[in-house]
């Protein structure tokens, strides 16, 4: 895949922003489409699928679980 993708989970990266979020949806996108910016006429659906990749991220990385590490219980 991309090398410049960089693994986002614990214990390679203590916390992920929605910056580094984006920015790794951004380049799969990239990568995917084969366009590092696309024309004017599919620029929509390139941002597009850079939400929908950005969303899926956040959702992966919000319900993965760690071995060593416990859950974070909500109080």
């Amino acid at each position: 895949m991309c090398r410049s993708i960089k693994t986002l989970r614990e214990p390679y990266v203590p916390t992920v922003t929605s910056a580094d979020i984006e920015a790794a949806a951004l380049q799969y996108v990239r990568k995917v489409s084969g366009f590092r910016a696309p024309a004017a006429h599919n620029a929509a659906a390139f941002e597009a699928a850079v939400s929908a990749v950005t969303a899926a991220t956040a959702t992966l990385l919000d319900q993965l679980q760690v071995r060593g590490t416990r859950p974070t219980v909500a109080p």
